[in-house]
């Protein structure tokens, strides 16, 4: 299966934008590890869902695929997108992110979220899987999203939004 910059096929924009998403992934995947590692029940899907439900918009922003982003495109560039978002089963493109629709992701990522809740009752080394787990599962479900968002561009042919400029020091 082809990477995000794969697919990407040396736009520069796309690129900029998989590498923005990517730091942005890496740092919630390690708050995702944070809270796995916590040896309360329940604390890590809950920490879950609201990494997730913050960090999809954030890397759909990155690519001009956010909910207010597309309300601002017009309506036939609108339904460009959607139908590429449909015909490549991207279903969170346009979307606002709902419990229904966590809920199908944390389906996506079951194994490990169930491998973690087990992992849960083994002293220190449970911990530790759950931690790793945690990583892999929002990593994961995180990778997806963007290969999705670098698809729907492409065959939506979308001008991207400028990248943010770092504050001058």
């Amino acid at each position: 299966m082809p990477s995000a910059i794969e697919l990407a096929q040396g736009d520069p924009a796309l690129v900029a934008a998989v590498h923005r998403s990517r730091r942005l992934l890496g740092r919630k995947a390690l708050l995702a590890a944070a809270a796995g590692a916590l040896p309360l029940p329940g604390v890590d899907l809950a920490a879950d869902a609201a990494l997730l439900a913050r960090l999809l918009p954030s890397i759909s922003a990155e690519f001009g695929l956010a909910t207010p982003q597309l309300a601002h495109l017009s309506p036939r560039q609108r339904e460009r997108v959607l139908r590429a978002a449909n015909t490549i089963g991207a279903v969170l493109i346009g979307k606002l992110l709902t419990r229904d629709l966590l809920l199908a992701l944390a389906r996506r990522a079951g194994v490990m979220l169930t491998a973690r809740q087990a992992a849960r009752w083994v002293p220190l080394a449970g911990q530790l899987a759950g931690a790793a787990l945690g990583y892999a599962a929002l990593r994961t479900l995180g990778e997806q999203h963007i290969k999705d968002c670098v698809r729907v561009a492409r065959a939506a042919q979308m001008l991207l939004p400028a990248a943010p400029t770092p504050p001058a020091l």
